[in-house]
């Protein structure tokens, strides 16, 4: 397959491809219908396509746009390894079969956000919402620097974010934006109060599709932290699984071309993070030899994301606004985290494909 037609344009392309991709191989699309239509008024849905035998002890997932608009990315690499031939004659010759999930948060893939219909970032929802929920202060106080009354800033808010930045350092910036946060339901990175649909969905889909594993693979492909193009591997599990983060080095390390980093490790990209998504395969799959990754490809500098994604929740939260600077913010944030060049898009590819093959390699 060209690697460009492996993207598209839109979730309702995406989601076209993606099923017309495993027709071709004459496998089936399970689909969980989301509550709310797309942006075009389409149908929104997590898409699941099993290839090989269901009952195989080797399962490799490979999931797309937990964060919505990442989903550009992710559904392009799914697309891409449905159509590679010489892909599914290697899983069967080594007996793996690979469930993908297209779409983990269609509603943000669709109207062009990160965050779900719920405004919560799933990739902080995954809590036990029985305990208190983590306190974020820091984000708390920049709050209302972040998501000013008007839109685009003043240079007011530039000059105090700026002194912000030069006071305790790009790093802290960030981990207060991103780590989550639970009680601003409307402010960025919002963790929620209670599991989203995606959420339970997901478990539901774990029940359905996963219960015969003994062992599992889990790759989930994100962008929109790094140069663009690069692509950090991080394991994707608890810090005290030792073994199995040594087991992800082993398949995916390269022999140390492509170590992996531990999420929120002072070498990584990502800041320490919380109500991560992993925890959803040790919830439902307590059978199985958990191993997972998480592809963080780059897009823009670290600046131009978090403004992009400000002035996103600024438009969500301002639904009044013109339409001619709606779009123009949407476009914005889309950049932020696709890169619509033919060069990035054959990184993407190549670099997942990698990824795929080594599941599970000696």
């Amino acid at each position: 397959m060209n690697t460009q037609d492996a993207f598209s344009s839109s979730y309702k392309q995406a989601r076209a491809k993606f099923t017309e991709a495993a027709h071709a191989r004459q496998l089936k699309v399970k689909s969980y219908i989301h509550p709310q239509l797309g942006r075009d008024g389409e149908e929104l849905a997590i898409d699941v396509v099993m290839h090989g035998d269901a009952q195989a002890d080797k399962l490799l997932i490979v999931s797309s746009a937990c964060h919505g608009v990442e989903g550009y990315c992710g559904s392009g690499v799914q697309i891409y390894a449905l159509h590679d031939t010489a892909f599914q004659a290697h899983c069967d010759a080594n007996k793996i079969s690979v469930l993908y999930l297209h779409a983990l948060n269609p509603y943000g893939f669709s109207h062009i956000r990160r965050f779900t219909h719920e405004n919560v970032d799933l990739n902080r929802n995954f809590q036990d919402f029985t305990k208190p929920l983590p306190s974020n202060p820091e984000y708390r106080a920049i709050h209302p620097l972040l998501l000013p009354k008007k839109w685009p800033p003043n240079w007011v808010n530039k000059t105090a974010i700026a002194l912000h930045i030069a006071r305790y350092g790009m790093k802290a910036l960030q981990k207060a934006i991103s780590g989550g946060q639970y009680e601003i339901a409307d402010g960025l990175f919002y963790g929620g109060i209670a599991p989203t649909w995606s959420n339970l969905t997901l478990r539901q889909i774990l029940q359905d599709h996963a219960q015969h594993a003994k062992q599992l693979a889990w790759i989930d492909l994100h962008t929109g932290l790094g140069e663009a193009g690069a692509c950090e591997r991080a394991f994707a599990g608890p810090a005290s699984e030792r073994v199995a983060a040594a087991r992800a080095q082993m398949w995916w390390g390269n022999a140390g071309a492509t170590p992996l980093t531990f999420i929120g490790d002072e070498n990584s990209v990502s800041s320490p993070l919380t109500g991560l998504m992993w925890q959803v395969a040790y919830d439902e799959c307590p059978q199985a030899e958990i191993t997972s990754l998480a592809m963080e490809f780059g897009t823009q500098p670290l600046l131009m994301v978090l403004e992009a994604l400000r002035a996103e929740q600024w438009l969500t939260n301002h639904p009044e606004t013109a339409p001619d600077k709606a779009q123009a913010i949407k476009q914005q944030l889309r950049d932020a985290f696709y890169v619509d060049t033919d060069d990035w898009k054959e990184k993407i590819a190549a670099q997942g494909m990698q990824a795929l093959y080594q599941a599970f390699s000696s």
